[in-house]
């Protein structure tokens, strides 16, 4: 059996052609969707997302406005423009770009940030609100996967859930998100005993380590469902050493899961839609005055 892809470059495509008539639909009333990135540091990485993100949002109409500041840039100084985002009618999202440099505390920076303008989901305030089931802005990785499974036909509904991670902005807003579509989940870590007897008997595996190939076939039970969010680079002395690879063996694991998401091509894609598909939901929110 070889298991059936999980496409998130198309399901994004599709997406962000919705996204598009949205947002043009929106700017015909008076309200352009506008999203304000803040990168600080010199982060290559940091670098390549925003400039990814940027892209995209020129591509579905989504008005973006960036603002880079140098490594050993002041707290007082982000801030004050934080503030500032805030109070401008003209932008529905703001986004900070993380890690930031030490001298920050990114727990502050984060809710500095407008409840109804945190399209990362990141605040305080609406990851209380996903706790409780409530309206909420949704962290884009999990929401990105929750939307692979549906438009992939996977049940969640009953099905065992094992997420193997517990970061703010991966593993617990994930557990949260496919507790609440009616799974039940159980959520690894790097402190678990025999993770291998979580993962096999997992119908839906949501694999968040940061540990390239650490999923093998040994560790997946037929017919799965494979969630891979990884990004990591094949180790030297491997055929493809230094190109892109997740936390899943995935030529190994398609061979005996039901479904698999690809990396690169899986969850990326989806976790820059989602973020555009926050920022366009802000901007209906301001256009019916909601905010």
């Amino acid at each position: 059996m070889t298991a059936r892809i999980l496409d998130g470059n198309a399901l994004s495509a599709t997406l962000r052609g919705e996204l598009a008539a949205q947002a043009a639909e929106l700017a015909a009333r008076g309200v352009p969707p506008g999203l304000a990135v803040i990168l600080v540091g010199d982060n290559s990485a940091s670098a390549v997302y925003v400039r990814n993100k940027v892209a995209a949002c020129e591509k579905v109409g989504i008005h973006s406005l960036k603002f880079a500041y140098p490594q050993d840039a002041a707290p007082e100084t982000v801030m004050a423009k934080i503030a500032e985002l805030n109070g401008d009618p003209k932008v529905h999202g703001i986004l900070v770009q993380l890690p930031l440099p030490p001298q920050f505390d990114e727990k502050a920076v984060l809710e500095a940030i407008s409840v109804g303008k945190d399209v990362d989901g990141f605040h305080a305030e609406n990851v209380g609100r996903l706790s409780q089931g409530q309206p909420a802005y949704f962290p884009c990785t999990p929401h990105g996967v929750m939307k692979i499974l549906e438009y992939g036909d996977i049940p969640v509904t009953g099905a065992d859930a094992v997420v193997i991670g517990r970061s703010n902005i991966v593993g617990k807003p994930m557990a949260m998100l496919l507790t609440q579509a009616g799974a039940t989940v159980t959520v690894c870590h790097s402190r678990t005993r025999d993770l291998a007897a979580h993962t096999r008997r997992a119908d839906i595996l949501v694999v968040a380590m940061g540990r390239a190939l650490a999923i093998g076939a040994d560790m997946v039970k037929p017919g799965a469902t494979v969630i891979d969010v990884g990004m990591n680079r094949f180790p030297e002395g491997h055929a493809r050493a230094g190109k892109l690879c997740g936390d899943v063996d995935f030529e190994a694991v398609k061979e005996i899961a039901g479904a698999i998401t690809p990396v690169p091509g899986g969850v990326g894609p989806m976790t820059i839609t989602m973020l555009l598909a926050n920022t366009v939901e802000s901007a209906a929110r301001a256009a019916e005055g909601e905010r």
